[in-house]
């Protein structure tokens, strides 16, 4: 079993409209598709907004603007069958290019180099619990 540590990342809710910008995942243990905001991991001397910049431009790679820090959130939770522990920085903010609030789906890269969707979804998709939103507790920081 690897080392068992709290990942501390930073995400940034991006909003058109009545929707918010995720990425969809698929955790096949569970045989659930999930959605969470574009982000990732903090590295060592870096601060989480210069992470979530960073992230933004190396997945979609898309400039951040008129970012605002809302919360910090706390996960634990499984998912592909193994543990996790998260810190999460949420910011609010937008995308720099008007252009990719046309894109339905925006398509962005891991580091190891895998492909994902980035779509448009409204916060009702989430309320009915048919698809769960990550981290916990972030729907509900978005309709305070």
């Amino acid at each position: 079993m690897p080392p068992r540590h709290i990942r501390v990342i930073s995400i940034c809710i991006v909003r058109r409209e009545d929707q918010i910008l995720v990425f969809e995942g698929y955790d096949h243990v569970k045989d659930q598709t999930f959605f969470r905001p574009l982000g990732g991991g903090i590295e060592f001397g870096e601060s989480s907004l210069e992470a979530l910049k960073r992230e933004f431009r190396e997945e979609i790679g898309a400039e951040l603007k008129n970012l605002r820090y809302l919360a910090t959130l706390e996960n634990i939770f499984e998912v592909y069958g193994t543990p996790g522990h998260e810190v999460i920085f949420v910011y609010a903010g937008e995308l720099a290019e008007p252009t990719l609030y046309e894109k339905e789906i925006i398509i962005g890269f891991e580091d190891n180099g895998d492909r994902f969707k980035a779509l448009w979804r409204s916060l009702d998709t989430f309320r009915s619990g048919r698809y769960p939103l990550y981290p916990t507790g972030l729907l509900e920081l978005l309709e305070e």
